[in-house]
């Protein structure tokens, strides 16, 4: 048995044992996080600039550019992002923007080309960043070429994903920065899945969202005849990772282990048990058998909202037109799960933040994950140096 299988056997033991007990991981004490903090504009600013802009974030998975000359271009918070892979099958990040006079160089979306050809003069970037052409030059006058390459970002590719830091200059390693999270996707192999398609959802303030992901407190009440006829409410244990979580979700069927030698639990994921792999502050990955959904939640346009980017990834691509169907509508019916129970729900949870009825929310201990992911967003934004790391606490 591999380490790693171990460690999911011992997280499946952990999990029958809530279940057969009725009972969940605990944090120590319940814990206070100000209404405010999901209201305030400065604050969200401040969450933007000091985590989103300055942590690494997943932006694409490797299968999203398999072959040299891929690009991936997108908006992320109002910036204008372009990956790459050019000659050297380095993956590359830069602003997606004309030195001369700013204007998009690629075209939102994926494709795949050696140089970029700007909409407005014409001036062309390879896609590795660097100017190599400047329309009609001779009437331009003399510049130099090299101040004037793409804006280059931080970059990192490792595990099947391609991690982006949003502001240049600033140190980037993706291995570390997952830490122990590393052996939990490398496990995964996404690098050899098939990516479908993703769809962008409208919610309500990143962490309002966020928080859904983060407990299953909520799966009788609103999810009574989806999530909660395969998982149990209130059930579920919860590692940190750095600022990282696994989660682990018992489902009704978990008594089955007992069916099954102790060594064979740890590879019972699906059969017994899901696990949630959530990656600080805005990526979680759900994994079944038969697909892989991941979620990327960043700010809106305003305190009160948030993008998430829903995708969808399979072990092989379907060879008929038929199996692509089917794959549609099982992503379909996931997106419409998230969108019409939790995300709906965090709506009505914001216009409740928002209406003055409370200065606080409480989150129980058997929240542990919340408390942790709220943790960590005042260590970010702590400018003193003075708040610890938190640990997670079971």
């Amino acid at each position: 048995m591999t380490d790693l299988m171990a460690k999911y056997g011992d997280a499946a033991e952990r999990m029958l044992h809530f279940v057969e007990t009725r009972t969940t991981d605990q944090a120590s004490d319940v814990f206070h996080v100000p209404v405010a903090n999901y209201l305030d504009e400065d604050r969200w600013e401040r969450e933007k600039e000091q985590i989103f802009k300055r942590l690494p974030l997943m932006l694409a998975l490797s299968i999203e550019l398999p072959q040299v000359n891929d690009y991936k271009a997108m908006d992320v918070m109002g910036l204008p992002v372009v990956i790459t892979r050019a000659r050297d099958g380095k993956a590359r990040a830069f602003l997606n923007v004309c030195k001369h006079r700013a204007a998009n160089l690629a075209p939102e979306g994926k494709g795949n080309c050696r140089a970029f050809s700007c909409p407005y003069h014409g001036w062309t970037y390879a896609n590795d960043g660097k100017l190599i052409g400047i329309a009609e030059a001779s009437t331009f006058g003399e510049v130099d070429h090299s101040t004037l390459n793409m804006t280059q970002l931080p970059c990192d590719e490792v595990a099947g994903m391609i991690f982006v830091i949003l502001t240049p200059d600033l140190e980037i390693d993706a291995r570390a920065w997952l830490g122990d999270m590393y052996e939990h996707f490398a496990a995964l192999k996404l690098e050899t899945w098939y990516y479908h398609k993703s769809k962008i959802m409208r919610g309500a303030n990143w962490k309002v969202a966020y928080d859904g992901y983060l407990e299953g407190y909520h799966f009788q009440a609103a999810h009574t005849n989806t999530v909660a006829t395969r998982s149990p409410s209130n059930r579920a244990i919860y590692e940190g990772h750095g600022p990282h979580i696994l989660i682990g979700f018992p489902q009704n069927a978990i008594t089955g282990l007992h069916e099954l030698p102790r060594d064979q639990w740890g590879a019972q994921e699906n059969r017994g048990y899901d696990f949630i792999r959530m990656l600080f502050p805005n990526f979680a990955l759900f994994l079944a058998p038969e697909m892989c959904q991941f979620a990327q939640l960043f700010p809106g346009a305003k305190a009160n909202a948030n993008v998430t980017v829903m995708n969808y990834v399979f072990p092989t691509r379907p060879e008929t037109e038929e199996g692509m169907k089917a794959l549609d509508e099982m992503c379909d019916f996931f997106f419409d799960v998230v969108e019409e129970e939790d995300y709906f729900l965090g709506l009505k949870v914001q216009n409740g933040l928002e209406s003055g009825a409370m200065t606080h929310q409480v989150f129980g201990r058997n929240e542990p994950g919340n408390q942790f992911f709220h943790k960590w967003v005042d260590y970010y934004l702590d400018e003193t140096g003075q708040t610890p790391a938190p640990v997670m606490k079971a």
